[in-house]
């Protein structure tokens, strides 16, 4: 079956684009889940060799292990507003963009109906 006129194929420079799009989204990604990776695997490690120095008091009824592990949780929401406020700020308008500029404005779930 012949496709519409506005669905036709992709230009090369648009899939550039796209996968540039995609590429940078990936980056951002990888880098952000190796941050939490180092986070928390620090901090296990910690748990697994340095107990005495988790063990030590900050204050009455407050150990350093349980401030570190408070600070993993800051650490993640951290990263996760940190995420979000990049995909705000550069990948929301990127595909914004791509798709003003190929005349699509569905998303996947309006697609698949």
């Amino acid at each position: 079956m012949p496709r519409p006129a506005a669905a036709a194929a992709p230009t090369v420079a648009a899939l550039a684009a796209t996968r540039h799009v995609a590429a940078q989204r990936w980056k951002v990604a990888a880098v952000l889940t190796m941050g939490m990776v180092l986070v928390y695997f620090g901090f296990i490690a910690l748990v697994a060799f340095q107990p005495g120095l988790l063990a030590k008091r900050v204050s009455e009824g407050l150990s350093v292990g349980i401030v570190l592990g408070a600070l993993v949780i800051v650490a993640a929401w951290l990263l996760t507003w940190r995420y979000v406020s990049w995909a705000n700020r550069v990948y929301d308008p990127a595909l914004a963009a791509l798709r003003a500029h190929h005349g699509t404005t569905s998303s996947r779930s309006e697609r698949t109906r």
